[in-house]
Formats: C-alpha cells, sequence, structure tokens
C-alpha cells in the first residue's frame, strides 16, 4: 500500500488530525482520569515501539498524552504508523 492510501486509512480512525505543520503526520490527544493512567498509557505504547521500532512524537501533560505519528525517513504515513495508531487505540480502551 502506498503513503497516501494510509493517510486516507489514518482519516478513518475516530479522532486522529493531519498535523498543521506542512508534514505528512496525524496527531491525537488522548485525556486519562490521572496522571498514573496517562503515564501507564505511555508505557504500554513505548513498549510496541521499541518492537518494530518505531517511536512516536509525543508529550506529555498530567493526564495528557499527545501523540504524533509519521516515519520521518520515508517522508509520510506508513503501514507502521497506522499499525501504531491502531495499537494505542486499542489500549487506550483499557483505561477509559
Amino acid at each position: 500500500m502506498e503513503c497516501k492510501d494510509y493517510k486516507q486509512k489514518f482519516e478513518e480512525i475516530n479522532g486522529w488530525e493531519k498535523t498543521c505543520d506542512g508534514r505528512e503526520a496525524f496527531s491525537k490527544l488522548f485525556k486519562f482520569s490521572d496522571f498514573k493512567k496517562a503515564f501507564s498509557f505511555m508505557t504500554s505504547i513505548a513498549m510496541k515501539a521499541e518492537q518494530i521500532n518505531h517511536h512516536p512524537e509525543w508529550e506529555n501533560v498530567y493526564n495528557k498524552v499527545t501523540i504524533t505519528l509519521t516515519t520521518h525517513d520515508k517522508g509520510g504515513i506508513t503501514e507502521l504508523d497506522y499499525d501504531m495508531a491502531l495499537f494505542a487505540e486499542s489500549c487506550f480502551k483499557n483505561y477509559i
């Protein structure tokens, strides 16, 4: 599948939005009830990122985690980004 196909698939995942910085990247804000749940979520994502050697850009402020996905060496969205987004969605369900 070409990058453009994954870009279209990304748009079908609830809440993920194309970034406004000119890059081909998608971002989502996840909100939790407290810092502990936010950090636990990040730990789950970190383990997956290490496993597939594909690391997100992210930011954590107390109970909020923003994840931005793009494949830097490919200059856009790839299957790895799409898979990581689906994994994040799956993990998030464990914390709501």
